[in-house]
């Protein structure tokens, strides 16, 4: 099975926990003060509805639909937009990471390691508009 196809299946198995996206963004907003103050003001309702979506895309682009809604989502996320600097992907993935850890009880070595590789390909696509 190829990457994208492992994630698509363990992000399936993580949807399935009402907790996952309050336990992505409760690690998430810890890793660092520049990522809390981003959101101080955000709904957190509608922004895990975002984050679903935009996983979801991410994991789409890697199966092969085009990347049009991750270039939006990168123009929207740009300097000439919210301005989220690229060195704050690296803590978003490794916050997704840590929580399919926690939520994927399936989720082996082999199935971080696509999630890694499939966030990778799709974060790229994102950062080219920044």
């Amino acid at each position: 099975m190829n990457s994208a196809d492992q994630v698509m299946q363990s992000y399936g198995r993580c949807c399935r926990s009402n907790e996952f996206f309050d336990t992505f963004y409760r690690i998430f907003l810890a890793s660092s003060p520049e990522v809390r103050a981003k959101f101080a003001n955000t709904n957190m309702q509608a922004q895990k509805l975002l984050l679903r979506q935009g996983i979801m895309n991410v994991v789409l682009y890697a199966r092969g639909m085009p990347d049009t809604k991750l270039r939006a989502l990168g123009c929207s996320h740009s300097r000439k937009g919210m301005n989220i600097r690229p060195e704050l992907y690296k803590l978003w993935t490794e916050s997704l990471l840590k929580t399919v850890r926690h939520h994927d009880k399936e989720a082996s070595t082999d199935t971080l390691q696509a999630w890694a590789e499939v966030i990778q390909k799709g974060v790229g696509v994102i950062l080219e508009e920044y």
